[in-house]
């Protein structure tokens, strides 16, 4: 799927532009909704290809330090989390700590950053999901994220992805191309190419804004997973995790 690209400068040296391939949502069995083992969510990354993986379960971090640890050579894990906030779901990466969900948009960023993560938009104008879906509200906070998904694999339909990459493209804020992963199928089926290293805040910061959307969706089929694996949870005791 990926390899890195090597470029030639007009001098006859050869400089080698480093690539990095990078789904930026996934999840484990860590949340409530996924029974994908960190280990094999690894293995599928390495696999396909992939540089930079954000593990981002919904509302904790414990699968993507797990994740992290296990990481093989030549992948990154970036720790991240799906946090539900009062007005539909936030993706942060770089994280030390999890951040509680249930509290405004604004307070949940200012958490965030508090942490030095980034924040992104998880699939907007989804109406079926927990989403930040409305115009008037996505453009209040456009001031407050570092990047919308401009395509997420699992959206239905395709309307849901126009709007988002029109909004981003119209507002001026980078736009991702994510997989949300919720099965190892799905990993790395949509992603973003960028140059750099983004294995730091600011390394992903600054490669955002140039980077190259690779979009792909697995079956439907595999998406009828999803509600198997909640119903599998609820039975283990993992549900979704609520603010105190």
């Amino acid at each position: 799927m990926c390899a890195d690209a090597v470029s030639a400068a007009p001098t006859g040296r050869v400089p080698i532009v480093t690539k990095a391939f990078i789904d930026l949502h996934c999840h484990t069995r860590y949340s409530f909704d996924s029974l994908a083992a960190p280990e094999a969510v690894l293995r599928a990354a390495a696999q396909r290809g992939l540089t930079h993986l954000a593990i981002t379960d919904h509302d904790r971090i414990d699968g993507a330090l797990r994740a992290r640890d296990a990481a093989p050579a030549g992948l990154t894990v970036i720790v991240g989390e799906e946090i539900k906030t009062a007005a539909g779901d936030l993706i942060a990466v770089f994280l030390e700590r999890p951040v509680e969900p249930g509290r405004s948009v604004a307070e949940t960023v200012a958490a965030v950053r508090e942490q030095g993560g980034l924040v992104g938009v998880p699939h907007p104008f989804d109406r079926f999901r927990n989403s930040i879906a409305r115009t008037e509200e996505l453009t209040a906070i456009v001031g407050l994220v570092d990047w919308i998904e401009g395509y997420n694999a699992r959206i239905l339909g395709s309307s849901g992805n126009e709007q988002a990459a029109a909004f981003g493209k119209e507002q001026g804020i980078p736009t991702v191309a994510v997989s949300d992963a919720h099965t190892t199928l799905e990993v790395g089926v949509a992603y973003i190419v960028t140059e750099g290293d983004p294995s730091t805040q600011a390394g992903l910061l600054a490669a955002l804004p140039t980077a190259e959307m690779i979009v792909g969706r697995a079956s439907y089929a595999v998406r009828l997973v999803t509600p198997l694996a909640s119903a599998v949870q609820r039975l283990r005791g993992n549900r979704r995790v609520v603010s105190r």
